[in-house]
């Protein structure tokens, strides 16, 4: 299977020159300028509200025509670096050739990665309006809206990849495990109607999933297909384009989600492949309505659980919930939560079996109680 190929391989595709979360424009700028292979035709398609170039980057000659755009929001770049990394595939594809051939003949792509340059900058959700990009599907008030909505209609593509990161707190279901990748096929009414368009796109979901399954089991989420009437997604999804939304969650020990990186360039590739050769429409909606739905919130970074915490000369039995933060420059650890978080599972757990520690209260800095009971 191409997934397990494409696994296998990833470290000689990877992008070198990206390694961490908080990229900027100007990391992407010379990876974008500097491609000369001939397999891409770039072109600069406008500006942020701040004046950064925003870039399409475009590939294949066949009929089925397939639109990404990563980073509408600033602080989710996940999916960004992966684009790159694919771009790198498809110019030195190796022992994948005779696949990567495959799919620029039957698929045209088209790649917006980093819609939202000035949110990058200042590693934020927002643009520099302080406008949700995801929420101005209607209004189009931000110029890197009316650049999506622009080139959707111009382009008017078959598939759709709405490209995010969600936080790492999400469990896969009401399970211990997180969900590392989720999915959504928007709705495009309140009814939550499945018409053609929408039940390919819960095909070739359900065909990702099934590939996923053998590097992250049990470690993929669903969302609800609750209709957003402003939305990106959903509004794409109205407009006849099958539309897939991947948020990019947490897994184990990958604090610059390398991995969850890694996993995203694996699902996109092996749902190119498939969409060239019609693979997914093996399909049915059953297989998509069987990923589980997202819990939130179900998980933290760190739990201490049965300490004793002395408060008021008493002390009582608590479990201690932290989670990180991401700030501009760095992320830091709070305590979120104090009590009983029997219910809660953790990335890391330890058991004070009722031992005291220090007072603790909710939004302290936690970073002194990780490294006194999580350093092994």
């Amino acid at each position: 299977m191409l997934a397990d190929q494409l696994y296998k391989t990833y470290e000689t595709l990877k992008e070198q020159k990206l390694s961490h979360r908080r990229i900027k424009h100007i990391d992407i700028l010379p990876l974008i300028k500097s491609r000369n292979s001939g397999i891409f035709e770039i072109s600069e398609i406008g500006k942020s509200f701040e004046g950064r170039e925003i870039f399409l980057l475009k590939s294949g000659t066949g009929k089925t025509k397939v639109m990404l755009w990563s980073q509408m929001h600033g602080n989710e770049s996940t999916a960004t670096q992966a684009l790159f990394d694919i771009f790198n595939f498809f110019e030195n594809p190796g022992d994948l050739k005779d696949k990567a051939e495959l799919i620029l003949q039957n698929c045209t792509l088209y790649f917006i990665p980093m819609l939202n340059p000035d949110g990058a900058e200042r590693f934020q959700r927002r643009n520099a309006q302080d406008i949700d990009i995801n929420r101005d599907a209607l209004r189009l008030e931000s110029p890197e809206a009316k650049l999506l909505m622009k080139y959707r209609d111009a382009f008017n593509p078959d598939f759709g990849f709405n490209l995010h990161d969600q936080d790492s707190w999400y469990s896969a279901g009401n399970t211990k495990y997180p969900a590392t990748l989720s999915f959504l096929t928007p709705a495009f009414d309140n009814e939550k109607t499945i018409n053609e368009s929408r039940k390919k796109s819960m095909q070739l979901i359900a065909e990702m999933n099934e590939a996923l399954q053998n590097f992250i089991p049990n470690q993929m989420g669903r969302y609800s297909d609750d209709f957003m009437p402003t939305a990106f997604g959903d509004n794409i999804q109205k407009k006849g384009t099958s539309t897939i939304l991947i948020e990019s969650g947490g897994i184990a020990d990958d604090p610059e989600k390398q991995i969850v990186r890694k996993l995203n360039f694996v699902a996109i590739l092996h749902a190119f492949n498939s969409i060239s050769n019609d693979h997914f429409k093996e399909k049915i909606i059953a297989d998509y309505e069987k990923i589980p739905f997202n819990k939130k919130n179900k998980l933290f970074d760190y739990i201490i659980r049965n300490a004793a915490i002395p408060k008021n000369n008493i002390k009582y039995k608590a479990d201690i919930g932290i989670r990180s933060k991401s700030l501009h420059d760095k992320d830091i650890f709070t305590v979120e939560d104090i009590g009983d978080l029997s219910q809660n599972d953790a990335y890391s757990e330890i058991n004070m079996n009722e031992a005291e520690i220090i007072p603790v209260n909710i939004g302290d800095d936690a970073e002194f109680l990780i490294q006194t009971y999580f350093i092994f």
